[in-house]
């Protein structure tokens, strides 16, 4: 089976993903690394709605970030 890689925006509540690249320039990519957002990290959608934040769980913490953000996250899918 081929891995398929998406942005973690299109996870939906209860998947899970490993990041496997983050896109965007040096600030955001500094900040998320910060917050344990790095590639090998796994990460789980809690919750997720057509607009709004995107509530994840990573390294036994929950984080809420925004769509777009979602968006610059690629994972591969578990």
């Amino acid at each position: 089976m081929e891995s398929e890689y998406v942005p973690l925006a299109f996870l939906t509540p209860g998947e899970r993903g490993e990041i496997v690249e983050i896109r965007g320039g040096i600030g955001i990519i500094k900040r998320l690394h910060e917050m344990g957002f790095v590639p090998s990290a796994f990460i789980e959608v809690l919750t997720s709605h057509a607009r709004g934040p995107l509530l994840v769980g990573i390294n036994g913490t929950r984080i809420a970030i925004g769509r777009g953000i979602g968006m610059k996250i690629i994972v591969r899918r578990n």
